[in-house]
């Protein structure tokens, strides 16, 4: 049994993810933005199988607010407290904003939420993972990543935004954000993998999108597979469709670009680091 850790696991791909990995036998940390979210999803979580000699100890909320890099490091405080044998986190949280928002830090809300939260909790939960024999980041990331560009000039969309462009730029971030941290985990027990869950019928698709996409269930299929699978137990770096192993865009291969990317998120993040 391993102990998980699931970003933004109240609804959508994040509360399938949850759900199934705790029908497979693991105890599952379910996060949400407010303490009565993540209570409510773990009751959900815990309600939805039939698993013989299950407990709802097995099932643990956990919350905070991502765009909040105070909350970050609070629930990353908390995790450590709770499941100090953390195995695997899966950064599965996201957003799509219509329009410019501000985080309570001055962040541009999409950039704020599917990357600096991502690159804050896991820096922070970072050295719980590499405690254990083995374990594993999951990030999920978009095809929509290949239709990102990073301009550091106007990370904050400061001089314009287009919602698209702004989600596709945080998407390209975590693969980015991936390949840097399975270069600086090489020698570790930590792999580190990100994936596009396919399109699948979530908030973030109707908000961004307005279309109908498969099933919550299909979505989690490639997270909990690089979460559980022995297969690929020692592959990091990878960008992952449908479970398998894809080549991402070219500039999801820029190894300047995501050093820099690196870089400038610990200078944005020198505060809560």
């Amino acid at each position: 049994m391993k102990t998980i850790l699931v970003t933004g696991a109240t609804d959508g791909i994040g509360l399938a993810t949850a759900k199934q990995l705790f029908h497979m036998g693991h105890k599952v940390l379910v996060h949400g933005r407010s303490e009565d979210k993540a209570k409510f999803a773990a009751g959900q979580v815990f309600t939805a199988t039939n698993r013989e000699g299950i407990s709802d100890k097995d099932v643990i909320p956990v919350w905070g607010d991502l765009s909040d890099m105070a909350q970050v490091l609070q629930l990353a405080s908390d995790v450590k407290k709770i499941a100090p044998e953390l195995d695997v986190l899966i950064n599965n949280a996201g957003v799509y904003m219509n329009s410019r928002q501000l985080s309570v830090d001055g962040f541009e809300m999409t950039f704020a939420v599917n990357h600096l939260s991502v690159f804050l909790l896991t820096h922070h939960l970072l050295p719980e993972l590499k405690k254990r024999d083995h374990a594993r980041i999951v990030t999920v990331s978009s095809i929509a990543h290949t239709k990102g560009h990073l301009h550091f000039d106007n990370l904050q969309s400061e001089k314009h935004f287009d919602a698209y462009d702004a989600y596709a730029a945080s998407k390209l971030s975590n693969v980015l954000f991936t390949r840097a941290l399975a270069a600086l985990t090489k020698n570790t027990v930590v792999t580190a993998n990100c994936l596009h869950p396919g399109v699948i019928s979530t908030k973030l698709l109707k908000a961004g999108f307005s279309i109908q996409g498969d099933k919550t269930s299909e979505g989690a299929r490639t997270s909990i597979y690089l979460a559980t699978s022995p297969e690929v137990a020692n592959t990091t770096g990878g960008y992952f469709v449908n479970s398998h192993e894809t080549i991402a865009s070219r500039l999801a291969q820029d190894d300047k670009l995501a050093v820099q990317l690196w870089k400038t998120s610990e200078t944005l993040l020198k505060s809560w680091l």
